[in-house]
Parts: C-alpha cells; structure tokens; sequence
C-alpha cells in the first residue's frame, strides 16, 4: 500500500484529486493539508507517507518552500508536483527544491497511477510538456540562475545524460545516438560515479540543480 499525502488549497480539485486515487486500491490517501504550513503541521503528527503531491501555488507557504522543508525533515517522503504552472521558473525552482515529479493537473487516473508507481522504483515522472520545458532549462539555462559544477563528463557522456532526463530508456537513447545499449548503460554508470548519485531521480535533480549540458 502506497501512503499519500495531498498539499492542494483549492478544495474542489483536492476532492477530485482524492477521487482519482480512489480508484486504485493500492493507495491509501493519509491526508489532505490546505497549504504548506498545513502540510508540515501534519507531518509532525504523522510522516509515516511514501508520497506527497503538492500545488505550487498555495497562500502561507508555497509548494516550492514546502518541498524544501519536506526535503530536509523527511528526506524518505518523495514529493511530486501536481499543478496548473508550468512555466520553466516553476519547474527549475520545484526540481531545486526536491522534488522528483512533475505533472499537470489535467493528468489522467491513469498517468497519475503510473507517476506514482514510478517514483516509488526510483524514477523522475515527468508530464510530456513538462519535459520539453525541462529539457529547454539543461540546453538554455540562461537567466536561470545556480552554481554550475564540473563534474569532468566527456561530450558523449554529457549527450547521454541529456537524453536521459528527458525520460528516454536505454534502447531509446541507444538509437538516437546510433551505439548499443550496453554502450548507453556504461556510460549512465560512469555518470552515476562521477555525479555521485545513486539512481535517476538523484541524476535529474543534480543535473537541474547544476545547469548540465
């Protein structure tokens, strides 16, 4: 059973967000905060949740500040963004702050139901356009301010690991840059290694932290 949490102010999308769930019978809603500070208020009660979905846009404290407080008290709860804002600021600052999902409110059941399962196995849901718009933060990162690291990839290491946060498997990225994936899958091991991350989720969010190309 996979343990819910919904940060959503807007009532009447909450209750249709806890609907959607409602038709899957390996998720437990635990609770539904109005805002961030409610959010964090009912974590000290009770942090025993697997994942939270969490608005941006929210009066008190806002998702972004909340997933940063989320991020550092309860490191083992992976939060996935669910809102109506999708400009590129947003996802930057979302990704920065620690979350590991991204979709649109207009998700159906079913990609929800998919996002969640893939999150818990270690991946980075990502809305189709809001891939795009991420991708377009790692190629275009001007304006968007954060220290940039060098963490000494070579040209086709730094051409896996774009592909790679666009959401792309192995065999896709293998037949986009025309070698095997075996080929792909050592040099996402070399990566791993020398941005010290354990899995794709930790990979996405350091390359956005990082402005990687």
């Amino acid at each position: 059973m996979i343990k819910i949490a919904l940060a959503e102010d807007n009532s009447f999308l909450a209750q249709s967000l806890i609907n959607k769930l409602g038709l899957f019978d390996d998720f437990k809603v635990k609770f539904h905060a109005i805002d961030g500070e409610d959010l964090l208020a009912s974590l000290e009660l009770n942090s025993n949740v697997d994942v939270i979905l969490m608005d941006i846009e929210m009066p008190n404290l806002n998702g972004v500040l909340a997933t940063q407080e989320v991020s550092k008290k309860y490191p083992h709860i992976k939060v996935i963004m669910l809102t109506v804002v999708d400009d590129e600021q947003s996802i930057y600052e979302s990704i920065k702050s620690g979350a590991i999902g991204y979709l649109l409110k207009e998700s159906t059941p079913k990609e929800i139901f998919d996002s969640i399962h893939e999150i818990m196995e270690g991946g980075a849901p990502m809305s189709p356009e809001i891939a795009r718009k991420a991708l377009r933060i790692i190629q275009n990162p001007g304006g968007i301010e954060d220290d940039q690291v060098d963490f000494n990839l070579s040209k086709r290491e730094n051409e896996v690991l774009k592909q790679l946060c666009t959401g792309l498997n192995y065999q896709q990225i293998a037949a986009n840059l025309i070698i095997s994936p075996n080929t792909v899958r050592t040099h996402i091991e070399n990566i791993y290694k020398k941005m010290e991350v354990k899995n794709k989720a930790e990979l996405v969010q350091k390359a956005y932290k990082h402005r990687l190309i």
